[in-house]
């Protein structure tokens, strides 16, 4: 097939009325407008099939609808290997060339899983510096897009794409809850528990969907790019994750159920979290050697995936893990408090001088919080329902 022909495929805006699919994460949509006039490049990032493509071609949609000319706006997916073989400046080349654009006329770049191509961050840096361009590329592995920031410094933003919140799951289902109906809340916060947030997940119910998801992730985005041999043990290494999510845990221990050396396991987790499929959370502590030293606490993106592979138990940890995710959308530095054999779920950040002590305790009394009633910190947060956890996002 011609490249003609290949780019048409991908850019049907070109020569026909085009709108995308999907229902609109309009949160995202935000914030991909609101950087659509200054000069950085965008990066989408997040876990696989989170929806990064779909938002990209709503976003589309929406620059057309806003009066941007159709043929200024070139998609190409470097996933396809017919694209990724051929260099970024030579592809735009032949985009101006297709749709008659002069050299000084804007055009909008947008560029699905950047990361399969070699050297995008250096033809990238070329573009953001000699062209009148705005670019969007998207990426699903976060050492790759790392990489690039060492090229393109001062030059990006980056936007993290997570999956739905409790309020886009209810969306997504068409369920919409009435003043008088708060007591569905609860029902149905458990239903998003159990499911997660992976959009197609939530549209289609289909648990294939998430195995491929998780097999992709394995296969493609680590095994591939670290050169890693032993799949078997990957896999090994995702599912003692899934089922020590909201616990603590040594990469002594690891290693030990694994039989891999420390540093082989320690590595085997990294990727997992490169490729935001996991997160980890280190021990509060004013000392750096401690903390690096202390057991970390292991947290998933998406509590369906989890629950997938190693069934639906313990709601308190799955909601832990949710509160998780939300406070990491908020903030940079988290930790867990762990004294005299008791612990604080997690210790944020709000400034240099002024932290946060947040302790979840899912649908249960006001039990066992003395320790966190008592505790140093002079911010507390006690989360028991979904209705606490909006005092986060004040």
């Amino acid at each position: 097939m011609d490249i003609q022909t290949i780019l048409e495929r991908y850019n049907p805006w070109w020569y026909k009325k085009y709108d995308s699919i999907g229902i609109k994460r309009n949160i995202y949509l935000k914030l991909l407008e609101e950087n659509l006039k200054n000069k950085q490049t965008i990066f989408i990032t997040g876990l696989r099939r989170v929806g990064k493509t779909t938002l990209i071609k709503q976003f589309i949609t929406r620059l057309i609808e806003r009066g941007i000319d159709a043929e200024k706006i070139f998609f190409a997916p470097f996933d396809d290997p017919s694209l990724s073989s051929i260099k970024i400046d030579e592809l735009v080349d032949e985009f101006r060339k297709l749709n008659s654009l002069k050299f000084e006329e804007k055009i909008y770049l947008f560029f699905d899983e950047i990361s399969y191509k070699d050297n995008f961050s250096q033809e990238l840096k070329v573009l953001h510096d000699n062209q009148n361009v705005k670019i969007y590329a998207s990426g699903s592995n976060s050492l790759k897009l790392m990489d690039t920031k060492a090229f393109l410094t001062g030059r990006t933003f980056t936007i993290r794409i997570e999956p739905l919140n409790f309020e886009e799951f209810l969306e997504f289902n068409k369920i919409k809850i009435s003043p008088l109906d708060k007591q569905l809340k609860d029902k149905y916060f458990e239903e998003y528990l159990k499911m997660g947030g992976m959009p197609e997940y939530v549209l289609t119910k289909n648990p294939e969907f998430l195995s491929s998801l998780v097999e992709d992730i394995i296969y493609k985005d680590i095994a591939r790019t670290f050169k890693i041999k032993n799949v078997n043990k990957l896999r090994e290494v995702f599912i003692l994750l899934c089922e020590r999510v909201g616990k603590r845990l040594t990469y002594n221990k690891l290693s030990e159920v694994l039989q891999m050396d420390n540093e082989t396991t320690e590595e085997y987790v990294s990727y997992f979290q490169k490729t935001f499929l996991f997160n980890i959370v280190q021990r509060y502590s004013k000392s750096l050697n401690e903390r690096v030293k202390s057991p970390k606490k292991i947290y998933i993106a998406d509590n369906g995936i989890r629950n997938i592979f190693v069934g639906y138990k313990d709601k308190g940890s799955l909601f832990e893990n949710y509160v998780l995710n939300e406070i990491l959308k908020k903030f940079k530095e988290i930790f867990y408090y762990y004294e005299n054999n008791h612990e604080i779920d997690f210790i944020v950040k709000k400034n240099l001088k002024e932290e946060i002590a947040i302790e979840v305790k899912f649908n249960e009394e006001t039990k066992d919080i003395n320790f966190f009633e008592q505790s140093p910190f002079k911010n507390k947060i006690l989360i028991r329902n979904y209705e606490d956890l909006l005092k986060l996002r004040g």
